[in-house]
């Protein structure tokens, strides 16, 4: 699917499709200038959102973790293309792929962008995979150090019926 996302006059539109092996220090770039989670990179994992000449404007991947759990992880749109529908596209084809439940972690500020597609916030008290579990004990231990500026969120997707009605 292709996705018009121009202003009048201008041809811009972006498709996604499976990332290729040779896009993996691509991936890993874009993922470093939006200063999110770098690791557990793998570009099989990933789809792209590309412009019309093949070039990278977005990623998002479904990250498996040793517990089972599946994380919405490594959503990243190019700065020129935010505001166009491309990490939309990316969440709704990713979320589209996989079955509740699914997990992701996020700045707290983007929580109400994730509400829209049936996430909801996860309380450090709440059950949660151990993976997630961990993640809030050590932003809790960066907090209080003063050493990052926002709090990271937890939410799940538990219930596939709920979210934004356009997604499909």
């Amino acid at each position: 699917m292709t996705w018009d996302r121009g202003s009048a006059g201008s041809n811009r539109s972006f498709h996604l499709r499976p990332a290729t092996r040779k896009e993996q220090a691509a991936i890993r770039a874009l993922i470093r200038a939006v200063r999110i989670n770098p690791l557990g990179i793998h570009w099989r994992r990933f789809v792209l959102a590309v412009d019309d000449q093949d070039g990278m404007v977005g990623c998002g991947q479904i990250k498996p973790h040793a517990d089972g759990s599946r994380e919405l992880a490594s959503i990243a749109v190019v700065e020129a293309w935010r505001g166009r529908g491309v990490a939309k596209a990316l969440i709704t084809h990713l979320m589209q792929a996989a079955k509740p439940p699914l997990w992701l972690t996020c700045r707290s500020r983007l929580m109400p962008f994730y509400e829209r597609f049936g996430f909801r916030a996860v309380e450090p008290g709440q059950p949660m995979p151990a993976y997630f579990r961990r993640i809030l004990r050590l932003v809790r231990i960066f907090v209080r150090a003063r050493s990052i500026a926002e709090a990271p969120a937890v939410m799940v997707w538990q219930d596939s019926c709920k979210g934004d009605s356009d997604r499909s």
